[in-house]
C-alpha cells in the first residue's frame, strides 16, 4: 500500500470554486482503480491535511496523472494554495485494534 500525505495552507479569500473542485477531486479519486481510502482534516492553525491510500505506486501515479487532477493541481498552484507539501510513503507495517 502507498500512502500520500497532502499538507496545504490556502490563500486568504479562496471561494466556492475551490470547494467545488475539492469535492470533484474526492469523487474522482474514490472511483480510481487501486484507490483504498481518503481522509481530510483541518488544523486550528489553518493547515489542511489529506491522507490518501492507494494499492500501489502505479495506481497512485494514475491518479496523479489523471487529466482533471492535473488541472486541479495547476489551479491549486495558481489560485488556491499559499503552500503545500506532498509526502508519498510505502507502508512498512499496518495493524489495528477494535474493541
Amino acid at each position: 500500500m502507498v500512502v500520500v500525505v497532502f499538507r496545504a495552507r490556502s490563500k486568504p479569500g479562496i471561494g466556492k470554486d475551490y470547494e467545488e473542485m475539492d469535492a470533484r477531486m474526492v469523487d474522482l479519486a474514490v472511483k480510481m482503480p487501486g484507490f483504498v481510502s481518503y481522509r481530510q482534516y483541518a488544523s486550528t492553525d489553518g493547515e489542511e491535511l489529506a491522507v490518501i491510500e492507494f494499492e500501489s505506486h502505479e495506481t497512485m501515479a494514475a491518479w496523479r496523472n489523471h487529466p482533471e487532477h492535473r488541472e486541479a493541481q495547476r489551479l491549486g498552484r495558481e489560485r488556491w494554495f499559499a503552500e503545500y507539501r506532498i509526502t508519498v510513503c510505502d507502508v512498512a507495517r499496518d495493524y489495528s485494534f477494535k474493541a
